[in-house]
């Protein structure tokens, strides 16, 4: 059992965290005569390490898991879709949500499609939650950061989350407030054309060049605002807003992270940094969570597909579910240290 302790260790430390780059790094920084122990020299170090860890992370993930959702295109996903029915059909609606693209607007057009096709509006809903919210990316970088029990632990109550959501929504027969033309759109032809394995292949590389176009600035950003907190922001203003001692930590981490838009990639340095500074786990992850699956630009998009009350049950539910997310890992936070 020790040595697959030992084994997972240096995965999580070493392959997924990359702890051997940020040494090199420091070292480099040294080698040139430059202070690694002053806080300018230290957001450098943090801002290079951050920056090549996550974009390398990107690039291979993007590369495997759109590989993967080469086989599941709006098509085939609505086909697999309208076969289940109940909640069965919305922990499938979630499950098909993690090999999707990582940020909720991309997210919403296929909400859209699935919602004209006319499949139930609680299993669209289910996966409107869950794709932004879950995905095989935020699993392996979670676990390059805080470890693997937090990243299940996370992915499942993610997933817990959007199947509630999409249940709630589909118990209050709440049809009448999606907007009329995407009613009206009705559904395109599910035949898709098989693709070959160059194919898929091919698909999966231009998949990761526009991703990266895409997300590329996000991630500058957020990393620049990691190594800002990481290296300049006193300790003790962290643990005063975000820490146990405050027990609104977690609502003030959800009502920050909301007007922000940013996926996996670009939250992670600042979870990173925050974390480090003394941040509950429950207000990280609830800033996280917010972030991914409220951002204010989705919510616009979103509002042109469904009417005022609709949105705000959407925007309620995963409001409340984040919370409590966020104060149960606070609550059992001895369980992931």
């Amino acid at each position: 059992m020790s040595t697959f302790k030992l084994i997972w260790d240096f995965i999580q430390n070493q392959i997924l965290g990359m702890k051997w780059l940020n040494q090199t790094i420091g070292k480099m920084l040294s080698s040139l005569g430059a202070d690694i122990e002053s806080k300018t020299v230290g957001s450098i170090q943090f801002f290079i390490y951050d920056t090549i860890k996550i974009t390398v992370l990107l690039c291979v993930l993007i590369y495997f898991i759109s590989y993967i959702q080469s086989y599941f295109p709006p098509e085939k996903s609505k086909k697999i879709l309208g076969r289940f029915h109940g909640i069965g059909a919305n922990c499938v609606a979630a499950l098909l949500g993690t090999v999707t693209p990582f940020c909720s607007c991309s997210s919403i057009p296929l909400f859209i499609g699935f919602t004209s096709a006319g499949l139930p509006l609680g299993i669209t809903f289910s996966f409107l939650i869950s794709s932004p919210m879950v995905d095989l990316g935020s699993l392996v970088l979670l676990m390059s950061v805080f470890g693997s029990k937090t990243a299940v632990v996370y992915v499942f109550v993610g997933l817990m989350t959007a199947v509630l959501g999409g249940t709630v929504i589909e118990k209050l027969h709440m049809e009448k407030y999606v907007e009329q033309y995407i009613k009206t759109a009705g559904s395109v032809d599910m035949d898709s054309p098989g693709l070959t394995k160059k194919d898929r292949l091919l698909y999966a590389w231009e998949q990761v060049t526009a991703t990266f176009r895409k997300v590329f600035p996000y991630i500058l950003v957020g990393v620049g605002i990691g190594a800002f907190i990481h290296n300049w922001i006193p300790e003790t203003w962290i643990e005063n807003v975000l820490g146990s001692n405050n027990p609104f930590s977690v609502v003030l981490a959800a009502l920050v992270g909301v007007p922000m838009y940013a996926d996996i990639f670009g939250t992670i340095p600042v979870a990173e940094a925050l974390y480090s500074k003394g941040a509950r786990l429950g207000a990280i992850l609830a800033f996280m969570m917010a972030v991914t699956t409220l951002s204010l630009p989705s919510l616009i998009m979103l509002r042109k597909a469904v009417k005022p009350k609709l949105l705000a049950l959407f925007t309620g539910i995963c409001t409340i579910g984040i919370i409590v997310v966020g104060y149960l890992f606070n609550a059992f936070h001895f369980l992931f240290v």
